[in-house]
């Protein structure tokens, strides 16, 4: 049995890479799925510009997509459905797949649950590794076709992958600042 004003704490997996990029965070198990969606695109570092979708014990759900029926009809309204909600009927792990070309499928672990502690906010993020795959990369082979770019001792290939991401990249530099403060901004739509 959950309660509303509980806090779990998610574990969330990039599946399909390795080494694994995870992330821990504490959420209120009262959001929607469509804050569950923002806080998983906050620590993982997705910039929110292509579908998605959570699927749980052979539901699934999404957003609404307006002016496209078919889309609406194969996903329940993540908007008005919460994660505690989900708890209450036993779940303890989903799927969540971002950008339906590239398919970055992430495993949503649910480690435990807990009181919140008043001197907290929440979404909190409490730990990760890796740094995620740049956007529209072209899935895990473009991700390690990048990597090979953006190490190689070739000065061409290496400048060329730089200019293309928009600066350094460093895989194991997680950008803990960057998400801590887009977290903040969550926070600051859903308590």
């Amino acid at each position: 049995m959950t309660d509303a004003h509980e806090i779990a704490i998610l574990r969330i997996e990039l599946e399909g890479i390795e080494p694994l990029m995870w992330r821990r965070v504490s959420v209120r198990t009262a959001m929607s799925l469509n804050e569950l969606h923002g806080v998983i695109q906050a620590v993982m570092g997705w910039l929110n510009c292509h579908l998605w979708a959570f699927e749980a014990d052979d539901r699934r759900f999404s957003m609404r997509v307006p002016g496209e029926p078919e889309w609406n009809e194969r996903y329940e309204n993540s908007e008005t459905t919460t994660l505690e909600m989900l708890l209450q009927a036993g779940l303890r792990r989903m799927e969540y797949v971002y950008d339906m070309g590239d398919y970055w499928e992430h495993r949503v672990i649910v480690e435990r649950l807990t009181a919140p502690f008043s001197d907290v906010s929440y979404p909190q993020f409490l730990g990760g590794e890796r740094r995620c795959p740049p956007e529209d990369c072209g899935g895990i082979p473009g991700y390690y076709e990048f990597l090979k770019n953006v190490t190689s001792k070739r000065k061409d290939k290496r400048a060329h992958a730089v200019a293309w991401y928009g600066g350094p990249y460093d895989a194991d530099d997680i950008g803990e600042q960057t998400i801590v403060a887009a977290l903040r901004r969550v926070g600051t739509d859903s308590n």
